[in-house]
Formats: structure tokens, sequence, C-alpha cells
């Protein structure tokens, strides 16, 4: 099954996850959605440093949104702060250092984020695969730590905040990769089989999906979505897959091609009136699911991942 999944969505991704796939399905994109006039709006953008998030961060700070870079090297974002601002004309661009692998470290954030400003959009877009299996400094799988249980912290902590605030919204940064696994909540850190990089990034990034949707039918008042950027040339990309980037890097799409469906997701109109918790690829809802794939869940399991992230997130929080 996974042979058939994984061909099945190449063939798919040479199709669509590309530049071209990308130009093609620009031809029906609708200008007008992102002429907006953000100032007065808040956004918080994790992973803002480079690549898919730095490029979402330009394109708001453009509009005059005030943005909120969340990131973990302390120099990186500070360079990027200054390129935004450079660009953007913008000084309402700044810097929070969080390693969003570290759970006390997220909810610290958030805390003290919710008590001295406002947020009308979260982003999550941080994210890494790791090649090899290692455990941060709190025992947990590193992608897992990064990817899942920081989105999870983060997005859960914010909530209340977001409520408060006018058209609230998060977009999560999935990706088209997750269509090639099946939800395992037996075995959320890869602790029971041989460990693979690529598809515990994969599993992760089919469990964001599972979050946003299971956010959207809890929290009626905040638009979620995830989305897939298609394959973008990034530096994570590269750092993380050289062998794929090596072959592919001709028809990798730009960073801002990346982006573009992540911008129009946070700030237009015609996202806000799509349904809350789906999972979108070039502006467009998108099924989160192969054909004759066997890759969806229960509702049970759905429910008892979220369960194993608040318990987990909660041991963590003081």
């Amino acid at each position: 099954m996974s042979l058939y999944r994984n061909t099945i969505w190449f063939l798919k991704g040479i199709q669509e996850y590309t530049k071209s796939g990308y130009e093609a399905a620009a031809k029906h994109f609708v200008a007008s959605d992102l002429e907006m006039n953000l100032s007065g709006r808040s956004f918080i953008i994790t992973g803002a440093n480079s690549g898919i998030g730095k490029s979402t961060a330009q394109e708001i700070a453009k509009r005059g949104g005030t943005v909120h870079l969340v990131c973990r090297n302390k120099s990186r974002a500070e360079e990027a702060r200054k390129d935004i601002v450079e660009q953007s004309k913008n000084e309402n661009i700044h810097v929070h250092i969080v390693d969003m692998s570290s759970p006390r470290q997220v909810w610290d954030f958030a805390r003290t984020f919710s008590q001295n400003h406002s947020v009308n959009v979260l982003i999550n877009n941080a994210g890494c695969m790791v090649n090899q299996r290692e455990l941060t400094d709190d025992g947990l799988e590193k992608n897992f730590a990064t990817n899942t249980l920081g989105t999870f912290i983060l997005t859960t902590a914010l909530i209340p905040a977001l409520k408060k605030s006018q058209d609230p919204r998060v977009v999560t940064v999935s990706s088209g990769g997750m269509l090639v696994q099946r939800l395992d909540v037996e075995d959320l850190q890869f602790e029971k089989v041989s460990f693979d990089g690529t598809m515990a990034y994969a599993q992760n990034k089919r469990q964001q999906v599972v979050m946003t949707k299971q956010w959207a039918a809890e929290h009626k008042e905040i638009h979620f979505s995830s989305m897939h950027p298609g394959w973008a040339d990034t530096p994570a990309v590269q750092a993380s897959m050289p062998d794929f980037h090596a072959k592919m890097q001709n028809r990798l799409r730009t960073e801002a091609q990346g982006a573009d469906t992540v911008v129009w997701l946070a700030i237009s109109e015609a996202a806000s009136r799509q349904p809350s918790g789906l999972f979108f690829q070039d502006r467009k809802a998108v099924s989160t699911h192969l054909p004759l794939a066997f890759s969806r869940s229960t509702s049970a399991e759905e429910m008892k991942l979220m369960s194993s992230l608040e318990q987990l997130a909660e041991k963590f929080k003081e």
C-alpha cells in the first residue's frame, strides 16, 4: 500500500506541486483577493526567518500588517527583520526567540504574548525534518516536538487571544507529503518501528491536518485552515532533502509561489468564506486523501490524537 501511495503521490506531485503546477493554477487566481490594507491587523508567523515563512512575512508587511516573527535563531531572525523592514518600509516587525521543539518555551511565549499584544492571525509555519531519530532535552522525538506538539501548544494557548480579535484565523503550513501516511495514534514518536525522517515528517503533517479539522469543529469563532505549499526551493528542502532537491531543482517553485496560498488564507476575504477546517493547495480546497489509498482515520482515532496531545502539553505547562 505504501508503494502505491508513494507512486501515485509522486506522479501527482510532478503535475501539481512543481513550478509548472503553480503556473497552471495561477491562471485562475483572482488578483484582487490580495489587494488588502492590513494596517491594524496583527500576525504571528513561526519559522519566519527564511523560506516560506519569511516570504509570507514580507507580503503581509508590504500591506501594512504588524508582523511577529517567531524564530529559534536570534541573529538570523534579526537579519530577516532587517530585510523585511527594508523591502516593505514597515517598521512594525517584531522578533521573538522561541524554540518550537521546547514545549515550555512555547507555553511561556504564548502566555507573555497574550498579556502584551493582540493577535488576528496565527501562521504555524515552523517545521523540521531530522533524518536520524533525535531526542530533545525533554525526551521528545524532535520532528514530533517541533511539527506537532509545538504547533498544538502554540495554537491551543493562543485560542483565547484569537477569539477576542476581529476575523481571527489560524493557518497551518502542512505538506502534500501527508497523503502517503495514515494517522498512527499508537506510535506518535516512532518508538515502535524503525525510524525514517521523511515518514516521520509526513506523519506529523497528517497530524496537523487532523488537528486543524478538530479545532475547526470545536472553535467556530476562528477560521482554521491547513495547506500544502507545493515543492518549493527553500533552505529547509535543500538541507533536509538534498537528493530530492538536486533531482528536482529546476522544477521547484520559488519561495513566493510556495507562500502564495499561505498569504491568501491569512488575509483574503475569499478564504474566510470557505468552510473552516479544510486543506488547501493553490487557493483551492483539496482532498486530504489519495484515491483508494486507505488512509482515512476514524473519528475515535482523531479524538485520541487530540487527547494524547492535550495530556502531553499539560505536562509542560507550568
